[in-house]
């Protein structure tokens, strides 16, 4: 019997099994009984799960000044940032003024909330800390405390649970929000179940928080203090901080810094930037609360700035985005300085994209979302409206990259013998006795000339800037003069300079815009378009090379090959792969994924892409050392499929794929289910 496509379409989905093979995704724990059993941890998502980013190493006791936490709050969680290998919507969610803030907490209404990895990965790259939530609510919530809270021992072993995932999974702690009715007699193990949990969490994640929000008292009663009391100090007395409720009025956090003493910092008053009975209005006011919180010396906790998603606030997503962080900016300051370490490299990439390239070349012109692949975001400051005189910089994932999908552009007008600079970055990076190497990468005309300018404080505390820019117009600039080596690779130019620095520190990486000096009889000012593909630092010491294919064991688990139509097949396999003797600085959080077709079972090596090339495809990104690739489309002349595992390093090098490990999978049992290892 035959099913049409409107039957296909009605029919119920089979229920997620979260044991078997699939596409990875991430997913809430939504009962007690699968919290208690670990079963977790037996899901086939598991280990795609685990972000590979550690936070930075000078990142663990938070910074005794106003903090900023930012709580995602996105459509109930779980939209485009499950999958965990990325998906197709380049016009997804995504943050990337993570230079703004110091705790990011992933929400959701589902009783424990993991973070994507995608979100962790990213927030780590940039300094920043991230939280689950647990959560109960209402009735059913009221239910769940019982079952919690019980004894003194259900309350350890539930908060021992949540901290072993945040270890297993890699984020850096809890946001507990309770708000339901709790019986008067289980407020003793309420209080147990906190602190027990902050202990174990800081033991298991040093650094790591525990932060409890303002809703349910000391006396059990749901109701919102909006401010630190009595009826909520003694939660605050047994973690890490407090989310205050967002109703609060103007004299609200001066009393509560008051009562927290020297911890006012640990005191995160709400602000909901959807405006609901929020001081200040929220939305394009959230700044008026903001304003308030810092000059009353606490600190403020952001909820659901993805309102400008959800709203489509106008002109278009990126354009508001970008204007309502400023506003937190200016209200703020910037929080995170980087780069702070060695190597350092952008290519400016935001985790979404309408192409992926390679040094200038496309490798797949489908769009993509995939938030771990965000590299170290620019500083960039917001200028509104399209005024002639000035130039608009922006990350534009549409124009051409040269590494990834990201690139930050350069339109405007620029008047005859005048130039502009845009800062780009705030590092704090100390340099020493060993020379480094600086690179960039420019797409442009003649006309549009982009230089890059770097300033020092020197040991006695002065400032040193230094113009890195083709030769033949140092004399445009007062700086110090950097003459660049210079190569092109496509349609890009890659300039690169060596320096030592010893002593200084580096505090500003600006771009500078300028034109050539023979405009002399052209009108007084000119169009300028000029991209940015990449920037890199790194220490010009011999670089340990990436261990050869030998050095891998790859393996394929869980292969299926369905027959499709017209002698066509699907193909599902779980690639995993390893090093045989793993060295602690051969530690890599990046790969990309690559298929080949082979017509002919007389496989014989050769360059996978060199010319004439098979059909190849670029398949993805990977952040641990696993893949998984879902209903692939094998033509029917299809033997086998070669799996190419292309290493990356964080200096932005990769690994040439004809020296990159690989395998070979059999295309051609159809409806088998097989597991071959091996390492070609």
């Amino acid at each position: 019997m035959s099913i049409s496509n409107n039957e296909a379409m009605l029919a119920p989905l089979p229920p997620f099994d979260p044991t078997k093979p699939s596409t990875p995704i991430s997913f809430p724990i939504k009962t007690l009984q699968d919290l208690a059993s670990r079963s977790y941890f037996d899901s086939f998502h598991f280990p795609f799960n685990r972000s590979s980013v550690s936070l930075r190493q000078n990142i663990g006791v938070l910074p005794d000044r106003s903090r900023l936490l930012v709580c995602h709050d996105m459509k109930g969680g779980y939209v485009d940032d499950k999958w965990v290998q990325g998906c197709g919507n380049n016009k997804g969610f995504a943050i990337w003024n993570w230079y703004l803030m110091d705790v990011f907490v992933y929400f959701s209404h589902s009783l424990v909330t993991l973070p994507p990895p995608c979100w962790t990965n990213t927030a780590h790259r940039h300094g920043v800390k991230v939280l689950g939530t647990f959560i109960t609510e209402w009735d059913e919530g009221k239910a769940t405390c019982k079952e919690l809270l019980a004894t003194k021992e259900s309350s350890q072993m539930y908060a021992e649970r949540l901290a072993e995932l945040a270890a297993a999974l890699g984020f850096d702690g809890w946001l507990i929000n309770i708000e339901n009715e709790i019986d008067q007699v289980q407020i003793p193990n309420l209080k147990t179940f906190v602190s027990h949990l902050t202990k174990v969490m800081h033991s298991s994640v040093p650094g790591s928080l525990v932060i409890w929000y303002d809703s349910v008292t000391v006396e059990g009663s749901l109701a919102w203090q909006d401010q630190l009391t009595e009826m909520n100090k003694p939660f605050f007395d047994i973690c890490d901080g407090i989310f205050m409720n967002y109703t609060w009025k103007e004299d609200y956090p001066k009393a509560s810094a008051k009562i927290a003493g020297d911890r006012k910092h640990d005191v995160y008053m709400g602000i909901d930037v959807f405006g609901r009975n929020t001081f200040g209005g929220g939305q394009w006011k959230a700044n008026v609360a903001l304003d308030l919180l810092k000059s009353s010396d606490v600190s403020a906790a952001l909820f659901a700035p993805g309102w400008v998603y959800e709203t489509e606030q106008p002109p278009d997503y990126h354009t508001a985005q970008n204007k309502w962080w400023s506003l937190v900016e200016k209200s703020w300051g910037i929080v995170q300085t980087y780069p702070q370490s060695l190597p350092f490299y952008s290519d400016f990439n935001q985790g979404l994209g309408s192409h992926v390239s390679l040094q200038g070349q496309k490798l797949s012109d489908a769009p993509w979302y995939n938030i771990s692949c965000q590299n170290l975001q620019p500083l960039l400051e917001y200028n509104e409206g399209n005024n002639s005189e000035i130039m608009q910089v922006t990350v534009d994932g549409r124009e051409a990259s040269y590494n990834g999908g990201g690139n930050i552009s350069f339109r405007g007008n620029l008047k005859r013998n005048k130039h502009f600079t845009a800062r780009l970055f705030k590092p704090n990076l100390q340099l020493h006795g060993s020379p480094i190497s600086v690179s960039y990468s420019v797409k442009s005309d003649k006309r549009s000339l982009l230089g890059i300018l770097l300033r020092f404080s020197t040991p006695s505390l002065e400032t040193k800037s230094l113009v890195m820019a083709p030769n033949e117009y140092m004399h445009r600039f007062g700086d110090m003069f950097l003459p660049c080596l210079r190569s092109t690779t496509s349609d890009w130019t890659v300039h690169e300079t060596n320096l030592v620095m010893d002593g200084h520190t580096l505090t500003e990486i600006s771009a500078l815009c300028y034109g050539p000096d023979d405009l002399a009889e052209e009108a007084n000012t000119k169009g300028y378009f000029a991209l940015l593909g990449h920037i890199s630092i790194k220490s010009q010491q011999k670089t340990k090379p990436f261990p050869p294919a030998s050095a891998w064991v790859v393996e394929a688990h869980n292969v299926e090959v369905v027959p499709g139509d017209s002698g066509s097949r699907t193909l599902s396999c779980k690639l995993e792969w390893r090093l045989k003797h793993p060295e602690e600085d051969s530690v890599f959080t990046r790969y990309n994924v690559y298929a080949e077709y082979l017509k002919s079972s007389d496989y014989r090596s050769r360059k996978v892409m060199e010319e004439p090339r098979s059909e190849k495809a670029f398949l993805g990104t990977a952040h641990v050392d696993a893949y998984y690739v879902s209903h692939m489309v094998v033509g029917p002349d299809v033997k086998k499929v070669r799996f190419v595992i292309q290493t990356c390093g964080e200096d932005g090098s990769w690994q040439e794929l004809d020296a990159s490990p690989s395998i070979q999978v059999e295309a051609e049992h159809l409806g088998s289910k097989l597991c071959c290892c091996g390492l070609i």
